[in-house]
């Protein structure tokens, strides 16, 4: 009999500050961005709680709401990308200045502890300096380690600029 095959741990940051056409908000696009993966083959393991949260950097832009999304998949981080930036324009974002408002963003934050430097930087190389992140990211891992660095959540969460805003949404 064969073994069955284990996939990676992978987690996914999604946000929007921008409501995509066809949605009440940025977290009903974001939410049906999550549920259009498992079209790819992607499986959606847990989904963190949802935060608000200000643009970094610091700008006039609207909030935005933040989750982080854990999946597995048998795909490989560059095949990911692929599909994620696909996602990203098919809910209508077009990249065109860093940092811009946007209708959906997904990034992948951790791929299974892997370490990279390419097409895709693993893990993300700005998360540890985002709360936004961090946050939701403990929720559904308090006991992931920086694949780098060797930092605790904890302890990256502790580091954080305390300016940077990150506030609960309470689902009624």
């Amino acid at each position: 009999m064969a073994k069955p095959r284990i996939f990676p741990r992978i987690f996914l940051g999604i946000g929007a500050n921008l409501t995509a056409d066809g949605f009440d908000t940025p977290q009903a696009g974001c939410l049906a961005a999550i549920d259009s993966l498992k079209d790819d083959g992607v499986e959606i393991i847990a989904i963190s709680p949802w935060y608000k949260s200000a643009p970094v950097p610091i700008s006039d832009q609207p909030w935005y709401h933040n989750a982080v999304v854990e999946i597995t998949t048998a795909m490989r981080p560059e095949e990911l990308i692929a599909v994620l930036h696909h996602r990203e324009a098919g809910f209508g974002r077009i990249r065109v200045t860093r940092n811009e408002a946007r209708v959906l963003d997904i990034d992948i934050v951790d791929f299974d502890g892997m370490v990279m430097d390419g097409n895709v930087t693993l893990p993300h190389p700005r998360m540890h300096e985002r709360a936004f992140v961090l946050r939701p990211l403990f929720d559904l891992a308090p006991d992931w380690v920086h694949p780098i660095t060797g930092a605790s959540i904890s302890s990256l969460l502790d580091g954080v600029d305390p300016d940077q805003d990150v506030i609960p949404i309470i689902e009624a």
